[in-house]
């Protein structure tokens, strides 16, 4: 149930098509390095948003957080770009899982954004953040990985 809230309410702030600010940008770019931010930047307007929140809420709770997880909450979704569907896309995809290739990179956005921010050089503790999987012996990551999932949670 709790996946379906959170489905629901993404679904409603998607259809906010109000721009962000340049503060919003400005407060990105600040944590991000330059490639990271260039990534970023391509993003749909709904997930920077989306990913604005997520990087406040996680900031709230990891407030001595390193900069490769903070950076993490701001590109949690830059996978998503991947497979390049628009909200009701991304609704049918939900509902009929991972057929096609679209689909299926949709549902793979956090291995598909770990390994466009290897490309580009970001820290590899970025990286596993995005992704979402760490080594059962980085219990370091493990705090870090359970407040972006909560921050996530919206």
């Amino acid at each position: 149930m709790t996946k379906l809230v959170h489905l629901v309410k993404r679904f409603a702030t998607s259809l906010d098509r109000r721009d962000l600010s340049q503060i919003e940008i400005d407060s990105a770019r600040a944590v991000l390095t330059p490639h990271e931010f260039e990534l970023w930047s391509q993003m749909s307007l709904s997930d920077k948003k989306h990913s604005l929140t997520v990087h406040k809420r996680f900031s709230d709770l990891m407030p001595n957080a390193e900069i490769a997880a903070v950076r993490a909450s701001l590109l949690h979704d830059v996978g998503k770009t991947k497979s390049n569907l628009g909200v009701l896309s991304r609704v049918v995809a939900t509902i009929l899982g991972s057929k096609g290739k679209r689909f299926s990179q949709y549902h793979d956005h956090e291995a598909l954004g770990a390994q466009m921010l290897r490309e580009i050089g970001s820290e590899e503790t970025t990286c596993q953040l995005v992704a979402g999987s760490i080594s059962d012996d980085d219990s370091s990551l493990a705090k870090y990985i359970a407040a972006l999932r909560s921050a996530d949670d919206i």
